[in-house]
């Protein structure tokens, strides 16, 4: 597990941070391997007979860069042993390492196995200039380049060549801008979700009392307390003080205690050319099972206008997603909170446990360009619910996830499930001072999910949206328990 960063303040998360089910498995049920991707078969816009679909699996740790010539050149996107050794993001400048190109094949010829063998590297001679053909094994104006995270460009690197402006000591430095993924995908077509790796996440930590603990096939982190965390599930506890409500007694001090556990995956399709050069469909977010448990105590000081929200810890983790040939990096983020609103009149002492399934993202159609997709399916318990006065309160233990594409936010999404607790009934005082209340009490558990598409989303080879899109609010909630109220 590497070294996390210093450490987690602030799905979702939540976006990370997206597929059809969302139902939970059993606990403990290991999880789709991260190497066997999910191969669908392409049947719309292609030639009977052919076979347009690429595998999509969690790349290897040795990712090949991927290059695909200018349209019409008969050339499809091909592994290849070039490589960027530097990135400028202000000046999109990049040298690229000539280790000797993977002979790239015909439109109607498969794409090279892992196994074929490298064409022989081509010795240098003489730059290639910005108006001639670039020498074998080099790349030439025109050229897109598919690469993993590399020195400049930690969240991936996809562009297009538009000069080549010599060599250099660490390999040939080109002018660059920003492509798109039909650039190198073109007609083909993918589908899969692949199981994020939880020890690929870095981690800060926002507040003292964090911990973290994960899971994986062959290495196993044990949680806190003994608990361990199901394979493939990412696991942070948090216990925090916080601010009391003014006026309350020194015994109504109050506090947040609990975990989020989740085993995100990312969710990814293309559909192939479409109408003009985008692509007939395309979908990118953010799923996977989540559950969590959380207990507090005390009256807070917060308003139901401004709730109280204390981030306790930030993930990042950059997935590289083996598309056929070429590696597609996604970047997910998560920003876990406990979040307290109400009247700041109602001390409680609530527990609750939810457990569940959610997914988040955008899908493209040629008739409907850009729509949201979310739903969350869970459910909740309370281990122990107590509420004295009069008055209202809501917590939540939720996550802010975050999904792109090559350092582009396309999708966010906020999932947030929660404890609400209402109390009625009058409050008197007594001869000797002391607050006396009756009436009744009941106890929902809810979740929210919410969201926006972002004009990044363009990376697919769509077109621009004008306005960043609103996923929609979800609710959902339900009764937990109720009873008498008195103090």
């Amino acid at each position: 597990m590497r070294r996390r960063r210093a450490l987690l303040p602030a799905f979702a998360v939540t976006t990370l941070f997206l597929a059809a089910g969302c139902s939970s498995p059993a606990p403990h049920a290991e999880r789709p391997s991260a190497e066997h991707g999910q191969e669908i078969r392409a049947t719309d816009g292609h030639a009977a007979g052919q076979d347009h679909s690429l595998t999509v699996a969690a790349a290897p740790d040795a990712t090949a860069t991927a290059t695909a010539s200018p349209a019409g050149s008969g050339t499809r996107a091909h592994k290849t042993r070039l490589t960027v050794s530097s990135y400028d993001s202000r000046s999109h400048r990049a040298v690229i390492s000539n280790g000797g190109a993977m002979k790239p094949t015909s439109p109607s010829s498969p794409s090279p196995s892992p196994s074929s063998p490298p064409a022989s590297p081509t010795s240098p001679t003489s730059a290639p200039s910005s108006t001639s053909p670039a020498a074998p094994g080099r790349a030439a104006v025109g050229d897109v380049i598919a690469s993993a995270p590399a020195p400049g460009a930690p969240h991936g690197l996809l562009a297009r060549v538009t000069k080549v402006i010599g060599e250099t000591d660490r390999g040939t430095e080109v002018q660059t801008e920003p492509a798109a993924l039909n650039s190198v995908l073109g007609d083909d077509t993918a589908k899969g979700t692949v199981p994020v790796d939880p020890s690929a996440f870095t981690v800060d930590k926002l507040l003292p009392d964090v911990k973290v603990s994960w899971s994986k096939a062959g290495d196993v982190h044990v949680g806190p307390k003994g608990a361990t965390v199901p394979l493939g599930s990412l696991r942070i506890d948090v216990g925090a003080t916080v601010p009391t409500a003014e006026g309350a007694p020194v015994s109504a001090s109050a506090s947040v205690s609990g975990f989020v556990q989740v085993a995100p995956q990312v969710d990814f399709t293309y559909g192939g050319t479409g109408t003009g050069a985008a692509p007939g469909s395309a979908y990118l977010g953010v799923s996977g099972d989540w559950s969590s448990g959380w207990a507090v105590k005390g009256r807070a000081a917060a308003t139901t206008s401004t709730p109280l929200r204390i981030p306790f810890a930030k993930l990042h983790a950059d997935p590289v997603l083996q598309v056929g040939p070429v590696p597609v990096v996604v970047n997910l983020d998560l920003t876990c909170y406990v979040q307290i609103s109400g009247d700041g009149h109602v001390t409680v002492d609530v527990e609750q446990s939810v457990k569940g399934g959610f997914k988040a993202g955008g899908t493209f159609g040629p008739a409907k360009g850009w729509t949201p997709v979310s739903s969350a399916d869970m459910t909740s318990t309370p281990v122990r619910a107590s509420l004295t006065t009069a008055g209202s309160v809501k917590t939540a233990l939720g996550a802010e996830a975050s999904v792109g594409l090559y350092g582009t936010v396309g999708v966010t999404a906020d999932l947030a499930p929660y404890l609400r607790g209402e109390a009625s009934g009058t409050v008197t005082t007594s001869s000797d001072g002391t607050p006396k209340a009756k009436g009744a009490w009941e106890l929902y558990g809810g979740v929210d999910l919410s969201g926006t598409l972002r004009l990044q989303l363009s990376i697919f080879g769509t077109p621009v949206l004008q306005r960043s899109i609103p996923l929609g609010s979800l609710h959902r909630e339900w009764k937990l328990a109720g009873g008498s109220l008195e103090s």
